[in-house]
């Protein structure tokens, strides 16, 4: 499994539009392409200002398979429900999922 991580600067009065939106637009499309699994949104209660998105992926093949030309539509019309300059990615990363043996580590 291979975990998309994205932290969010949004215009703090927008936070929740920017969730729900990030749901009815982002998700509803991610979902539709093979290997996609879901996703988690993550807030701080303390710094209304940022959200954090981590989406699951089957596989790192199948999450760079979305077409280019897909996800440039799909920002498209989510900056287009959003406004000009209310959000931007502030930090990205990748991640695997690393599964471990059951039982207490061997010393």
């Amino acid at each position: 499994m291979v975990i998309e991580w994205l932290k969010i600067q949004v215009v703090p009065e927008l936070r929740e539009k920017y969730i729900q939106k990030d749901e009815e637009i982002w998700t509803t499309a991610l979902s539709k392409y093979p290997g996609y699994l879901g996703k988690q949104v993550w807030i701080d209660p303390n710094n209304l200002d940022k959200v954090v998105l981590v989406s699951y992926w089957a596989s790192r093949e199948a999450w760079k398979t979305v077409p280019a030309k897909d996800l440039e539509a799909i920002e498209a019309r989510f900056a287009q429900q959003m406004g000009k300059d209310t959000y931007k990615i502030v930090e990205e990363g990748e991640y695997q999922v690393r599964k471990f043996p059951q039982g207490q580590p061997k010393s």
